[in-house]
């Protein structure tokens, strides 16, 4: 009698186990979907984009940057015409470079500007 019991529990453990061996290879199976769709070039640029969306700190960087770059190409093409001796570009490269640069590194001090000649010149006059 005691080796039926032990052989309906030994059936049984085995059961058990190949239950647990089934929901794990089902997790892993999972995981393994997940780590492949993570690592899709699509996946990384849109993960990034996001987390660059989320962070104010890098959105106000990169407005200010783009303005700096801007600003410094309008420098260069106010100073520099189409022709312009070597001289003249030399110096609108220069004059680009620093002025992305001085407003690249400068955000609040545009901000503030911008925000005097608002005041002044586009409120309406009493």
């Amino acid at each position: 009698m005691k080796s039926t019991s032990y052989t309906s529990q030994l059936q049984d453990t085995i059961q058990l186990l190949e239950v647990e061996q089934d929901i794990k290879r089902k997790l892993m199976k999972e995981d393994f979907h997940q780590a492949y769709e993570s690592l899709k070039p699509v996946s990384i640029i849109q993960n990034a984009l996001k987390e660059m969306s989320d962070s104010p700190y890098l959105a106000d960087n990169l407005l200010s940057t783009t303005l700096g770059l801007a600003a410094g190409y309008v420098s260069k093409k106010v100073v520099v015409s189409e022709n312009s001796n070597v001289f003249k570009k030399l110096l609108g490269v220069v004059l680009q470079f620093g002025v992305t640069n001085i407003i690249a590194k400068n955000p609040e001090a545009v901000r503030a500007f911008s925000q005097y000649i608002s005041d002044h010149f586009f409120q309406k006059r009493k």
